[in-house]
């Protein structure tokens, strides 16, 4: 398979570990449901699949989400933020998208008190 395109690489700002945060948000509702990273060839597995395929810094390898959980992405869009270091991947998620069970990994609120002025 040919590398990622240069003009989609060109526009990537990446860590020193060549990643770039890539954040799942249901297209339809605009639910965020997940943080994760790609690297060019997980960017570029995703665009030539349209299945969402992130880089596990933990098990050092590539994983396509739902593949052993059932709980696919199904891409229907990738976007580049403005500055190129993240990405916003809206897609149809089937099941949860937390390994936790939970339908969002942001499922977790904390508490905020506002300063009075």
């Amino acid at each position: 398979m040919p590398d990622l395109d240069p003009a989609v690489s060109d526009l990537l700002r990446r860590t020193p570990d060549g990643l770039v945060a890539a954040v799942a948000q249901q297209h339809d509702t605009g639910e965020v449901l997940m943080l994760a990273w790609m690297d060019d060839e997980a960017l570029r597995r995703t665009l030539a699949t349209g299945e969402a395929t992130y880089w596990s810094r933990s098990r050092n390898e590539y994983w396509v989400k739902g593949a052993t959980s059932g709980h696919h992405q199904a891409v229907r869009e990738v976007r580049v933020d403005c500055d190129g270091d993240a990405l916003l991947l809206l897609v149809d998620q089937t099941g949860p998208a937390c390994h936790t069970g939970e339908r969002s990994c942001f499922h977790r609120p904390l508490e905020v008190t506002r300063a009075t002025r």
